[in-house]
């Protein structure tokens, strides 16, 4: 008669199968060393196999005795030491069966004596028992009297548990399944997962190695990689792996312990470790991993391992648009061009597109065409801030054209500037200028001239006009004493720039982008290699870089030759402060009596005069009345004193 197959959940099949196996294993051990267990005592028998075909899936015991290459002595061994951690009267068995000694973990020789096959060379150090850590001795006389006992992880494993080994938490973390790719990034998923597959049954599978300026890009491609072969993917940072030769050899055995229990690859990331040499940590630690491995990282990186070196682009702009107009739907064909716009404007991968649509869509249907566009360009902006906030300062731009005054030649230049950044899209693009040569295209202007004459202020009318952040970089921040570290923070400030084109302020920039100096010492060498690699990542950076000098003659010459724009910001003659004084006060500040042309005889920056009309206007506040000449005159002598300047009564006779 035959047995029906009952097909239970995995769970309760795999539980089932494994008791059976425990049932086995007590068998011979009930049965004695005197009787000695067959084969047939340990193998397939009756509950045994009728677990096996109740199984939907391979049980967790054969899937571990495979990928570790067990025998079924070393099986046998593995049942029994798990045998006391799931069974409850295993104990007692194995009491008796060692003679009553109270001794209730088993022993090398016990199994020796107990279990078929057996062969001493199951318990040396290479035999995969331990080799994997997948026992433990514990301290006795001799090696066959130690006791045995299984680790955690792989007992919770033969139960069905899945989770990641404690001892890696914190180093190693799971990379969630990618979102849409762009058509690039799909080849090359593509192209991994048939590498891969490839090498299955072949051997080793070769490393692959993603480079790149997107990190998330590289991670993407990887998971979706991994996805397609169905296997997990974890990350592990360079700046995790232990120096100590003996602790990282310990960290990869681990690792590949788990890799096969979890049937998961590693990707190990680079980070700031770059240009670390042939001895650095990382390099030892995944030379020595034989698993399914990835590495990311900038720059392509050079292994003792066999390598598949592929770059990890971001979406094009063409790539860009189509992943919005999937994510709008219907209402990307009411947009009029927008979609164009935020592509040109905003480097975003397929995440942030994603995360955006999620934050504008809801109420998308009660806003108009332009206020959806307003909408998804503000939501654009706070996305691609979150990288810079932590690097640079934001100003939140409060002038307009109105309160710039400047010789008309400066602030046409001005408007080109801003039309240069509008249109960069259609030229670069559409009329084929980027195909031409990446060199160029970055847009930057150099602001020049002495303090006070309205540098920082233009370039926040800059971000005002075009609707675009500003952040002033904190030079004292980014130079640094220590070599190649300015280098690795101003790319950190230009890659988390990138995403959103925000507006990059290097304020009194002839102290970072000074004059290359003749090589005399190893310093000198590293500072013109500082200086040399702001030139080609401001040649490179898609947004507006404004550089502010009050000593344009301290700049190096070629780098002044690779600016688009410069800017000379004059000081104010007597004409321009008259103008000045007429816009300084806001509408709503009461005022009486005030004369343009007699205030413009302070011979002061923009600067100067702004802090003289906001200190007259608290003097006046105070008093009660309306702004008059003589709070300024007031405010003028303050303000002077803290110039250390001489206040000339020729200059202000009669205001009072």
């Amino acid at each position: 008669m035959t047995t029906a197959v009952i097909t239970l959940p995995w769970h309760e099949a795999n539980q089932r199968y494994l008791t059976a196996a425990l049932a086995a294993v007590r068998s011979a051990l009930e049965t004695g060393a005197e009787g000695r267990a067959t084969k047939e005592d340990l193998g397939p028998g009756r509950a045994l196999k009728e677990a096996a075909q109740n199984m939907p899936a391979p049980p967790a015991l054969d899937t571990l005795c495979a990928a570790f290459g067990l025998t079924r002595f070393e099986r046998g061994v593995l049942l029994l030491c798990a045998g006391p951690a799931l069974d409850a009267g295993f104990a007692a068995c194995l009491e008796t069966a060692q003679g009553g000694t109270r001794r209730v973990q088993p022993t090398f020789g016990l199994a020796l004596a107990t279990l078929p096959e057996a062969h001493w060379s199951a318990l040396s150090p290479v035999a995969p028992l331990r080799r994997w850590r997948i026992l433990e001795i514990g301290a006795g006389d001799t090696l066959t009297q130690s006791p045995l006992r299984i680790e955690e992880r792989v007992l919770h494993y033969l139960t069905g548990i899945e989770y990641l080994d404690e001892r890696l938490s914190g180093i190693v973390e799971a990379v969630p399944p990618s979102e849409k790719l762009s058509p690039s990034q799909q080849r090359l998923v593509e192209m991994i997962a048939t590498v891969w597959g490839r090498h299955q049954d072949t051997g080793p599978a070769p490393l692959i190695d993603l480079y790149g300026s997107d990190g998330a890009a590289q991670r993407s491609v990887a998971a979706a990689a991994c996805a397609a072969l169905g296997i997990r993917l974890c990350a592990m940072r360079v700046g995790e792996i232990p120096a100590a030769a003996d602790v990282c050899g310990e960290l990869a055995r681990l690792w590949e312990r788990e890799a096969i229990l979890s049937r998961s690859a590693l990707l190990v990331d680079w980070d700031d470790a770059a240009n670390a040499g042939a001895a650095h940590p990382a390099r030892r630690f995944v030379e020595r991993l034989s698993g399914l491995l990835l590495t990311a990282g900038r720059v392509s990186q050079s292994t003792g391992r066999t390598a598949i070196h592929l770059e990890v682009r971001p979406p094009s702009s063409g790539e860009q648009e189509n992943q919005w107009r999937d994510a709008l739907g219907p209402r990307a064909t009411e947009l009029n061009g927008a979609l164009e716009m935020l592509t040109a404007q905003f480097h975003l991968n397929s995440r942030a597109i994603s995360t955006v649509r999620a934050a504008v869509m809801p109420e998308s249907q009660h806003l108009s065409s332009d206020a959806l566009t307003d909408r998804l360009w503000d939501t654009c902006r706070a996305q691609a801030r979150v990288q810079l906030d932590d690097l640079a300062q934001r100003i939140e731009p409060a002038a307009g054209w109105a309160d710039l005054v400047l010789p008309a030649a400066q602030t046409e230049t001005l408007h080109d500037v801003a039309m240069h950044v509008r249109r960069r899209a259609k030229v670069y693009g559409e009329w084929g200028f980027a195909q031409k040569g990446a060199c160029g295209l970055g847009i930057s202007a150099l602001f020049a001239g002495p303090s006070g004459t309205g540098k920082t202020m233009a370039a926040e009318v800059l971000a005002g006009e075009l609707r675009l952040d500003l952040y002033r970089i904190d030079l004292s921040s980014v130079v640094s004493k220590y070599i190649g570290e300015t280098e690795k923070n101003l790319r950190r400030v230009f890659d988390a720039a990138e995403a959103g084109g925000a507006i990059l302020l290097f304020d009194e920039a002839d102290a970072l982008f000074g004059k290359r100096s003749e090589v005399k010492d190893s310093h000198d060498r590293y500072a013109n290699i500082e200086v040399s690699y702001l030139l080609q990542r401001m040649e490179a950076y898609r947004g507006l870089a404004v550089l502010t000098t009050n000593a344009k003659r301290d700049l190096d010459p070629a780098f002044l030759r690779r600016l688009r724009f410069v800017v000379q910001f004059p000081f104010p003659d007597a004409a321009l402060r008259a103008e000045i004084w007429r816009r300084i006060f806001p509408a709503r500040t009461p005022t009486d009596g005030l004369d343009a042309a007699t205030l413009a005889r302070l011979n002061v920056p923009g600067g100067a005069i702004r802090n003289i009309a906001l200190n007259a206007a608290f003097l006046a506040a105070d008093s009660g009345t309306p702004v008059g000449m003589a709070h300024v005159l007031r405010a003028a002598r303050t303000e002077y004193a803290k110039l250390e300047k001489p206040l000339a009564e020729i200059a202000t006779g009669g205001w009072a």
